[in-house]
This record gives structure tokens, C-alpha cells and sequence, in this order.
């Protein structure tokens, strides 16, 4: 096939060797990964991103060398008309050779180039892409997102949403993390993005609505003393998710406080929303308002009138969603009652305790560290079960490493302690933020610190001594070890999260 003379040059014929090797490339790659799951983690990136750069530049070194290739003819011939523009003469047939080239292959670049560009898109909103292609910086979100109830909901669901002003706010924030981890610049550990996330309204109320509360639910909540016997205390608790109708009136449940009919506002004096001095609440029906402040926090009229005032919404207690880094006892609790740590080897509970509040630099150096400790404790302390329960040592072990892998990142310094949850008050003051019995209105009203307020007690206690309940009359709380009343007056969080 004749074609212009000028594409004879080192320029172009690389440019389309170039071109068309990659061209062929992503063709083979798209084939394997559709049909035969051929590929890993980062497919996508080369078929949809890296393979189409080089093909692109490829197809501009074609005409950049016949450009470069005419200049130098022009300059070389002695004599005769120089032309600046070319003359397209059909009748020539290298013409219509380049001609209908051009044509047809403009055609099917254009329609691999809009596959490519529909699936590079949708690669870039891909867990895949957000969680793994910085592995280490981003591991410890993707690892506790595959531990979440919204496991099946995609990052940019939440992170981006719908609509273009937000994919390309989001696009551009992605620039400058790429730059972050290129130059070694991200923090450590990654700081939730609670100034700049977009409103709950227009993600989380995509799927949960305030017009439609969820009926109240029962939680049966296992857990285990540090003892010999690692002592298992159950509580049955009925959470007041709904409002419902009693003989007294309207019982107002959880998720009254974003209520259509409601208007919560509060400030803040923590980057991480955990001291609140101040709250505002509106009944939105009678338009009555209340203000209620901290007697332990009380800030100026001045100071309040700098802070921003923020409506309350599903993020305000639901604050991990989809990447929550559960504390040690909680997560070894749950590997008990699943059977994947024996409850009957004695100390189990305390020996985990002991060796995951302690800090590693590594994960290597925990899980050897982890194994270590427990195999130290049986060898000094019940010599005989490294025999007759070995098995049921290593699996424990195993499962105490993998557990600390799930929720514990030495490498970005990432765990619960920097995360805090506001779901409960156990581990973090959560709802006692402002639930505490000092939040209090001029006319002396007081946001109440009463456990009955959103959860009732049904059944309480150990295996053989439970305590029920035997009407619809809560049960009072029993701590599983005697601390008297303390439990009355001092936040749980004080101290379960430095428990061990």
C-alpha cells in the first residue's frame, strides 16, 4: 500500500509501532480480564489508564516525525516552490490511501477512546482503585471497610455521591493525595475528613430517611471478664431506635434527634466533634427553642459567637460507618463467642488483653510478639495445656493476630484510639457528650445522662444467673465486676478504653 513518503522516518515508525503495540495490548488484557479473570489488583490501572497514555503518545509521534521528516526535505531541496500548506489531491493514490487510514482509524480510536475513557472512569470510583492502589497508606480504611455493614456500598457512594461538581471536588482532592504519597507528605494517621465530607443528606438519606424510622431492636451483647474462667456476662438490651405510643403519651425514640420535626444545633470546641459546650434544640412545629450549655465547659458569649453552629445529623453518631477500628477487648469478645478463640482455655481473655495494649512498630514485630506472650503465659502458668491444647493454642493465637491485623496499623500509626465511635458510650463518651446531666437550660432543664432514655435492660447477667425481666419494667444495671455506684457518676469510657 503506497502511503506519503514523509512517514518514512525513525519518528513516526516508532510512534506507530508504539501505538499499535499498546492498541493490541489493551485488546489482549481487556480479553483475559473479561473471560478469564486474568490479572491482579492493578489490571485496571494498565488497561484503562497507563496502556491508553502510551498509546496516545504513540499515535503523536506519527505526525511529529512526518512533520519533522518535511521540514528537513523542504530545507534540502535547492530549488523550486516551497508549499506551507499540504495539496489533498484524490487522484493521487498515496492520498487516498492515508486518507481512508485516517478516516476508518479515526473512527476506531474514537470508539476504543470512549470505551476506554467510560471505563477508566468507572475504575478511578472502584474500591479497588480507592483502597489498594496506595496500599500501605490506605490499607488500614480498606481493610475496616471490608469489616463494615456497608461492605457492599462503594467508597465514592458516600466520599464523592451523585452529581459532577463533586466528582471533580473530589478528582482534584485525589491530585494532591497522589502528590502526598509520591513525596512521602501524608499524615499519620489519616485524619477523618469531617470539615469537607458532603452532607449527610445527600448520601447516607440516598438509602436511611428520617421519614422512615426503623422499628426498635434487640441486641445481644457478649462479652468476657479478664479472670481465670474468662466469665461470660450477657446483657439483652431493647434499643429505642423508634418513637412509639404508650398509656403515658409518645415515647420518643433515638432518631428523634434528626426528626423532621426537630432541629438540633450544637458547637463545637474539638477538631473531632468530641467536646460540645453547646446545644440548641427546636421544635420545629411550635417554633419553641431551648439552649443548653456545659456547667463544665462554659465559654463566653464571645467565644460561642466564633464557633461555627452546626445541625445535627446522621454523622454525628453514626461517625464510622463503614471504617470502624474496634477495641481490643470487643473484637477478641467476638472471636470467643464465634468459637474462633476457646473460651474454656483459662486466662484466654487477660493474656490477649496483656499483649494487644501493648505498642509494636510493625506488624511483624506484634504478631511475634503476640505469639510470644500467650506461649510464655501457658508454658509458666499451665504447662500442661501446651500438650493436650495445643491446637487450641495456635488457633487462638491466630486469631488474636488476625484480629490486631483488622483493626490495629503500626505502619500509619492507625487504631481505635484515633478513631473514637459515637455509637454508645463504652469505649468514648459518644452519646454522653451531650448526655450528661451538665448540659442544662436557664430554666433548669437538663439533657439527661438516663440509661432508659434510649436503650432498656430485658435480661442481664451470666450463663445460670441471668436476671430477667419480668415486665415491661427496665432492669437496673449491674456492673459484671463491683465498682458500687461509680458506674452512676463516672463515664464508662473512663475507664474501658484504658482498661488494660
Amino acid at each position: 500500500m503506497k502511503l506519503p513518503s514523509s512517514i518514512k522516518n525513525w519518528v513516526s515508525i516508532v510512534g506507530a509501532v508504539l501505538a499499535i503495540f499498546n492498541l493490541a495490548s489493551i485488546l489482549s488484557l481487556m480479553i483475559l480480564s473479561t473471560f478469564f479473570s486474568f490479572g491482579g489488583t492493578y489490571i485496571g490501572l494498565f488497561i484503562y489508564m497507563v496502556l491508553p497514555a502510551f498509546m496516545i503518545i504513540g499515535l503523536l509521534l506519527i505526525p511529529i516525525g512526518m512533520r519533522l521528516n518535511r521540514s528537513r526535505t523542504r530545507k534540502a531541496e535547492a530549488a523550486g516552490e516551497v508549499m506551507n500548506w499540504p495539496i489533498i489531491n484524490f487522484n493521487n493514490e498515496a492520498t487516498r490511501n492515508a486518507s481512508i487510514i485516517f478516516l476508518f482509524g479515526t473512527i476506531f480510536l474514537l470508539i476504543i477512546s470512549s470505551i476506554g475513557s467510560y471505563e477508566a472512569f468507572h475504575y478511578t470510583e472502584s474500591v479497588e482503585f480507592c483502597g489498594k492502589l496506595c496500599h500501605q497508606v490506605m490499607e488500614p480504611e480498606f481493610v475496616t471497610y471490608h469489616g463494615s455493614s456497608h461492605e457492599r456500598v462503594a467508597c465514592v457512594e458516600c466520599h464523592v455521591g451523585s452529581g459532577a461538581s463533586w466528582y471533580v471536588k473530589s478528582k482534584m482532592s485525589g491530585l494532591y493525595q497522589v502528590y502526598s504519597v509520591l513525596a512521602h507528605k501524608f499524615p499519620t494517621p489519616i485524619p477523618t475528613p469531617i470539615a469537607n465530607l458532603r452532607p449527610a443528606q445527600e448520601t447516607c438519606e440516598q438509602c436511611h430517611w428520617p421519614e422512615k424510622f426503623y422499628d426498635r431492636k434487640v441486641k445481644y451483647l457478649q462479652s468476657y471478664l479478664a479472670d481465670e474462667l474468662n466469665t461470660e456476662h450477657v446483657i439483652n438490651l431493647q434499643m429505642k431506635t423508634s418513637s412509639k405510643m404508650t398509656s403515658e403519651g409518645l415515647e420518643k425514640g433515638i432518631h428523634q434527634h434528626i426528626s423532621p420535626d426537630v432541629k438540633i444545633e450544637y458547637k463545637t470546641t474539638s477538631d473531632n466533634r468530641q467536646l460540645i459546650p453547646w446545644v440548641k434544640y427546636t421544635n420545629k412545629k411550635t417554633g419553641v427553642s431551648e439552649i443548653f450549655t456545659d456547667s463544665e465547659n462554659l465559654l463566653s458569649q464571645e467565644k460561642l459567637d466564633s464557633l461555627e453552629t452546626r445541625v445535627m445529623d446522621c454523622l454525628d453518631c453514626h461517625n464510622r460507618p463503614s471504617h470502624n477500628y474496634n477495641v481490643p477487648q470487643n473484637f477478641v469478645d467476638k472471636s470467643i463467642s464465634a468459637g474462633k478463640i476457646s473460651k474454656t482455655l483459662p486466662g484466654i481473655k487477660q493474656i490477649a488483653m496483656t499483649a494487644l495494649y501493648k505498642t509494636y512498630s510493625t506488624k511483624d514485630s506484634a504478631f511475634m510478639a503476640i505469639k510470644d506472650q500467650v506461649i510464655e503465659y501457658y508454658k509458666s502458668t499451665y504447662p500442661d495445656l501446651m500438650t493436650s491444647r495445643k491446637t487450641d493454642i495456635d488457633n487462638s493465637i491466630a486469631e488474636i493476630q488476625n484480629g490486631y491485623a483488622n483493626n490495629i496499623f503500626p505502619f500509619m500509626k492507625a487504631d481505635w484510639t484515633k478513631y473514637p465511635n459515637n455509637i454508645g458510650h463504652m469505649e468514648y463518651d459518644g452519646c454522653f457528650r451531650c448526655h450528661n446531666d451538665r448540659h442544662a437550660s436557664e430554666q433548669g432543664k437538663v439533657i439527661s445522662k438516663d440509661c432508659n432514655l434510649c436503650h432498656v435492660i430485658q435480661a442481664q447477667g451470666s450463663p445460670g444467673t441471668m436476671e430477667y425481666s419480668n415486665s415491661f419494667e427496665p432492669l437496673e444495671f449491674k456492673h459484671p465486676v463491683d465498682i458500687d455506684d461509680a458506674w452512676r457518676t463516672e463515664s464508662c469510657s473512663s475507664c474501658h478504653v484504658q482498661l488494660y
